[in-house]
């Protein structure tokens, strides 16, 4: 199964990245959640830093975008999915 990082708006970017790396590094593939502006941001702030962390490693990220539905206190909401790969 694929780990799902959930961002939010008050996510650290630097902690995000550094879980990034660290699991692109162990699984080669994660994905990142992210519901609302405030967390998108965070999170895509958080990709082009994992984006230097690793690239000592000869690793590139690759990161594809999707819409989601997830239900959230019985409530349906859209997130923003980003599928993350290293290559």
């Amino acid at each position: 199964m694929t780990e799902v990082l959930k961002v939010s708006a008050d996510s650290k970017p630097k902690a995000v990245a550094g879980a990034v790396a660290a699991l692109l590094r162990q699984k080669g593939s994660i994905e990142v959640q992210a519901i609302g502006a405030g967390a998108v941001n965070q999170a895509v702030k958080a990709l082009a830093i994992a984006r230097g962390y690793v690239a000592p490693n000869g690793l590139e990220i690759v990161a594809v975008p999707a819409f989601a539905k997830v239900e959230i206190d019985g409530e349906e909401r859209t997130a923003i999915r980003i599928v993350v790969e290293a290559r």
